[in-house]
């Protein structure tokens, strides 16, 4: 029996919970919602969660500080939701471990493809993969559990974190372009720039080299893109 996912909606406009519960419950999945930050950390720790929908603008606690307190023990995946539009809520809001990030009003259909795909990648391993355990040098990522350790330590990722490093070590030597980024690993067409991509980028740099001013794995090919390598 298929264990329906569970989505944690926050945000303070009851409306949009409404209409995001109603959606969502006729597609087949259980929903959570709260009104504010600090209920959303409430519900969020008493309940096994599957993905948060998470506005930006809340009372009590911003969504900001829910996202970064959520990140401390998990890497649930995170979508922000955001009313502003500004450029830099967006990037704050990856800065601090979102997933990705979606401008109010939504096209509910959007929405729900998000969801499905997100939870797919992060849920569902690779069967096709050749290997289930990638080793480069004292780095070993496995693709059936989507964990990573460096030098025998955990590396926490989050799951557009994961995505981005096992397209890299399934194509190690290629330079992918941010755009090529944006469309394999996020899968749709994404309303966003490119920058998005230099986020998360160097958020999973700072997990996985020891010195990012002098890295290991991840390139940069200037004017093009980002690369693997498994080369000393």
């Amino acid at each position: 029996m298929t264990v329906a996912k569970r989505i944690l909606l926050v945000d303070d406009e009851p409306l949009i919970i409404k209409g995001l519960k109603y959606t969502l419950e006729q597609e087949g999945y259980e929903t959570l919602s709260a009104a504010d930050g600090e209920e959303a950390l409430n519900v969020f720790f008493s309940n096994h969660v599957d993905i948060v929908l998470l506005d930006v603008m809340l009372p009590k606690m911003d969504g900001i500080q829910v996202c970064q307190r959520i990140r401390e023990s998990s890497n649930v995946p995170i979508i922000m939701l955001t009313a502003k539009g500004e450029d830099m809520d967006k990037i704050l809001g990856l800065e601090y471990g979102a997933d990705d990030y979606m401008t109010k009003p939504f096209n509910i259909l959007e929405v729900k493809a998000r969801i499905k795909t997100i939870l797919r990648r992060a849920g569902q391993p690779a069967a096709n993969e050749e290997k289930k355990v990638v080793r480069v040098r004292d780095l070993e990522v496995n693709i059936v559990n989507r964990s990573v350790t460096l030098g025998g330590k955990e590396v926490r990722l989050t799951a557009k974190e994961f995505d981005l490093l096992q397209l890299f070590i399934n194509n190690r030597g290629k330079v992918f372009s941010r755009e090529a980024m944006l469309e394999t690993v996020w899968k749709y067409d994404y309303m966003g720039d490119a920058r998005t991509v230099d986020v998360h980028i160097r958020r999973l740099r700072e997990k996985i080299e020891r010195n990012t001013s002098q890295p290991e794995f991840i390139f940069t090919k200037w004017g093009v893109g980002y690369y693997f390598t498994d080369k000393d």
